[in-house]
């Protein structure tokens, strides 16, 4: 694998676990709550204008009780009592639930970059700030689109097989890193900084730089889960 160099994992040398501990369920819970608690992005906006309100809390209790329902199920990645993937490369059916919430990931991680890109660009342009009202225009058909993509199968983990997961969880978790890196980063840039052409000029070399900078060290595998898991052996030369 010249692309990646010595940065893989070999299926069969990975240890395969019959069953997920119940802290292993336990945490990828809140992975879950958090991705779904994003979804209305025009509301969650509203929480750094204006702060928590009853809405939010409603919306957050709303998540906990579903998320904590599929959860205790086994109907969430990673809450199931036993791993539903354990060979990398076996053709195997993804099932519904899988690729309904890696669907819905998807469209959380594509809809907010989408939004902030184009409300700092439209920011350095025309000196208006119009963010808020592009999450409003801009944000739900940003994620319907990657939802009709997850719903054809076009993304990473949505596909029908978990035959390529060993890449594809990569790709997914490698696009996790980058944007939440990114997009933390920019939040606190957007709070200590003013509002003017030179700041938010400066926010958006700031984001596509940590974007770039995050992604890069993805694919090199230099990050968590961001190695891929490949057929086959490690050989050593004497």
């Amino acid at each position: 694998m010249p692309a990646y160099g010595d940065r893989v994992e070999y299926a069969v040398t990975r240890k395969v676990r019959e069953r997920n501990t119940v802290t292993y369920r336990i945490l990828h819970w809140p992975v879950w709550a958090w991705v779904y608690f994003l979804l209305p992005g025009p509301l969650i906006a509203s929480l750094f204008h204006r702060g928590f309100n009853s809405r939010l809390g409603a919306w957050l209790l709303c998540v906990l009780a579903g998320t904590g329902v599929a959860a205790v199920l086994g109907k969430l990645p990673g809450t199931e009592t036993r791993p539903y993937v354990m060979f990398f490369t076996e053709d195997k059916p993804n099932l519904v639930y899988r690729r309904f919430c890696y669907a819905m990931a998807w469209g959380v991680i594509a809809a907010y970059p989408a939004v902030n890109i184009t409300g700092l660009l439209v920011a350095i342009l025309s000196g208006r700030w119009l963010m808020h009202q592009l999450y409003a225009w801009l944000f739900v058909p940003v994620m319907a689109g990657m939802w009709l993509l997850g719903a054809l199968g076009k993304l990473p983990r949505t596909k029908p097989s978990v035959q390529f997961e060993g890449y594809e969880r990569r790709v997914f978790y490698g696009a996790v890193w980058t944007v939440t890196v990114a997009q933390v980063a920019l939040w606190g840039l957007w709070k200590a900084l003013p509002r003017n052409g030179v700041a938010d000029a400066a926010m958006l070399v700031a984001f596509a730089a940590l974007m770039a900078a995050v992604g890069w060290l993805a694919w090199r595998g230099y990050l968590p889960r961001t190695r891929p898991i490949v057929p086959g052996e490690p050989i050593t030369i004497d």
